[in-house]
């Protein structure tokens, strides 16, 4: 069966039809998958009853994956996955639901705020592929916004000013939104600020993009509050109703996307029932600003 691509969204986002990600992908559907990212940015595919090995083969035919070391909130031994995926389930090693004090719990509810994933690593990731291997039948969405579309919206000026900016990006800013604080001089050395640049411009398409994230604590060179208006201002800006899509999962919908054209953010549930999703990431390839010679600044 051939590939099928249909929209979801005026802007991005489309649905994949014709593959069984169970089975072994050929060169022809990772090459006319790629072409279905660079386009749409968000890729949607029902019915993908899949184990974590068929996960991990099917992401790795776009690029070596990140791997979780940690950032000391899970303790070695407390992981239930291979170390390739990120679990963004509510479950602990045992699959018992996480208590709603459970500081890994609490930790994860940034994930509710708008993000890139990895723009707090000096290079940041290129895809991301989410498997709903368990979902709620209410509420749980994933929200998409087209970082290209509120790119393309902003004013000229706008557009020159942010033309040349730096941001520094840090899980500890994140979750500091939320009150989520106490955290230990060694998991704030895992969690050291990087910078990335503030416009993004897409190595395959060319389009320019808003590279924006909750991880932002400072625009480099401009006093923190005043850096930190502006991005609350952006954000506001770029996740306007008419540039995002929200995802409403079916069980086994496997849900790619690419980081560098996008930002996403979960939606609250029910936390006492059972949610297991499982995030596969590909690595980048380069980082967006020197960290050395910013690092020397």
């Amino acid at each position: 069966m051939a590939l099928t691509v249909r929209p979801l969204h005026d802007l991005f986002v489309a649905e994949i039809g014709g593959i069984d990600l169970a089975r072994p992908t050929t060169r022809e559907e990772i090459a006319g998958i790629e072409a279905a990212i660079a386009e749409h940015a968000v890729l949607v595919f029902r019915d993908q009853n899949i184990t974590d090995d068929q996960q991990l083969a099917f992401s790795r035919c776009f690029g070596d994956l990140e791997e979780t070391k940690g950032t000391g909130i899970s303790k070695p031994g407390e992981q239930r996955l291979h170390p390739a995926f990120a679990d963004v389930s509510n479950l602990d090693k045992d699959n018992t639901v996480l208590a709603r004090d459970n500081r890994r719990r609490l930790y994860g509810l940034g994930n509710m705020l708008w993000h890139s994933d990895s723009s707090f690593k000096p290079v940041p990731a290129t895809y991301s592929l989410l498997s709903g291997r368990v979902v709620v039948e209410e509420g749980g969405e994933t929200e998409f916004a087209d970082m290209r579309a509120a790119y393309d919206a902003l004013d000229d000026e706008t557009k020159a000013e942010i033309a040349d900016l730096v941001c520094e990006h840090s899980l500890i800013y994140s979750r500091e939104a939320l009150g989520f604080d106490d955290l230990s001089d060694a998991e704030r050395a895992t969690m050291a600020p990087v910078r990335q640049v503030l416009t993004r411009t897409h190595p395959v398409t060319g389009r320019k993009s808003i590279y924006l994230a909750s991880h932002i604590g400072k625009i480099m060179g401009w006093p923190v509050p005043e850096g930190r208006a502006f991005i609350r201002d952006l954000t506001e800006h770029a996740t306007q109703d008419h540039f995002v899509y929200s995802h409403k999962w079916k069980k086994y919908d496997l849900v790619m996307w690419d980081n560098r054209s996008t930002m996403h953010r979960a939606r609250r549930y029910d936390s006492t029932l059972v949610r297991d999703m499982r995030r596969t990431t590909v690595a980048g390839t380069a980082p967006t600003v020197d960290q050395g010679a910013m690092a020397a600044e």
